[in-house]
């Protein structure tokens, strides 16, 4: 399991003007949830790079006046001018407590329906699940082997131990569907056999323009 080591301070100072004071300095305020008391604390924005802008999922050993916190992102907040981060909030890692987190989603094989054409389109990056620390991981692998055209795996498709699922079961996260070429293929197939049909139609027009031919032919 990844993780990433982030050093703080334990904040002093609260309200509107001590919060401006810490971002001024480039500092980022956060609170520390799920432990026996909630923890604010601050950290330099740049020791969050490397946690906060990346589609992996770690843990962040968040480090306060020698004591060390496992942590794992529990909600971020952006500047709405700069997008630059303002404020973090963790979840401690507790040995018997459960906790919710977002698992990226790792798509493993090869469909039968790419195979024949195919094309793979992932619908659903990461799941939300409910597991205690211990059976945390980097990702949740997602076989799509028996995947065929026009098919979908959905959520209530993925089974895991220890994990309990929490997005809606019925949602689809993968499926493959019909590439252009397989689409003119189609048609070029089914348009010879409407055309078969147009001899037959054009036979009987001149049997039926004869019947004004033969009339006048009476009259004579």
């Amino acid at each position: 399991m990844k993780s990433i080591t982030i050093e703080g301070s334990l904040r002093t100072g609260f309200g509107k003007t001590a919060t401006r004071q810490l971002r001024s300095q480039e500092l980022v305020p956060g609170v520390i949830y799920g432990g026996p008391q909630e923890i604010s604390f601050s950290a330099p924005v740049a020791a969050f790079k490397n946690f906060v802008y990346t589609p992996s999922f770690q843990i962040a050993e968040v480090v306060l006046d020698g004591k060390t916190y496992r942590t794992i992102l529990k909600d971020l907040q952006f500047d709405k001018i700069d997008d630059k981060l303002i404020h973090i909030d963790l979840l401690e890692l507790v040995e018997d407590k459960k906790v919710i987190a977002e698992i990226p989603l790792k798509f493993v094989g090869t469909s039968i329906g790419v195979k024949d054409g195919g094309k793979l389109v992932v619908k659903i990056k990461s799941l939300k699940i409910k597991t205690l620390p211990k059976y945390l991981k980097e990702q949740i692998e997602v076989s799509i082997d028996g995947l065929e055209l026009n098919g979908n795996i959905r959520v209530e498709d993925v089974k895991i131990d220890h994990y309990e699922i929490l997005n809606s079961p019925r949602i689809p996260i993968a499926s493959v569907v019909l590439t252009r070429q397989l689409k003119q293929e189609e048609a070029t197939v089914v348009a010879p056999a409407a055309g078969a049909a147009k001899p037959g139609a054009a036979a009987a027009a001149p049997a039926v323009a004869a019947a004004p031919a033969a009339a006048a032919k009476g009259k004579k």
